[in-house]
């Protein structure tokens, strides 16, 4: 049976609604990120990377390094949607800011709150280890395993 003129602009919300609740109900966790390898950089950069990965739904894989401004990872997406390989790590340090073309100094207003950003065991770890300051701290191994659950068949996120 053909829609009459008259219903086409039901028929089409109608439609709409289908498809809008299609991409919602489609499983948003099973799209997986993995951060290897990521040394950081602009903390504006993947402040927006990582509300966007959060507000997407989709579930992380920490497998390498994850230092500097990509730890942010740690503040901005769920526990539960985080998971650690072997050889994850992530490595924290102050907020550096620009002074002039060369030159980088701690910036203690962005390191505060850059700090306060953090889960507060995160920011216990932190704080048991010296605080944020120019020398690189490192949680990896057990430690960061007492954070976040190990990648898996498990947890359905398998290191591959």
């Amino acid at each position: 049976m053909t829609p009459r003129a008259a219903d086409w602009p039901r028929s089409r919300s109608s439609i709409l609604v289908a498809l809008l609740a299609a991409l919602v109900s489609s499983s948003p966790g099973k799209a997986l990120t993995r951060i290897e390898n990521d040394h950081g950089g602009s903390l504006g950069r993947y402040l927006l990377r990582f509300a966007a990965l959060r507000d997407s739904g989709e579930r992380v894989v920490i497998d390498g390094t994850c230092s500097s401004a990509c730890t942010l990872v740690a503040a901005l997406i769920p526990k539960e949607r985080v998971c650690v390989t072997e050889r994850a790590m992530l490595g924290f340090h102050a907020a550096w800011v620009a002074q002039g073309r060369r030159a980088a100094v701690v910036s203690p207003e962005g390191t505060q709150a850059l700090y306060e950003m953090y889960p507060p065991q995160i920011q216990k770890w932190i704080a048991r280890h010296g605080g944020l300051g120019p020398q690189m701290i490192v949680l990896k191994g057990r430690e960061l395993a007492r954070f976040y659950r190990p990648c898996g068949p498990d947890s359905g996120m398998a290191s591959q």
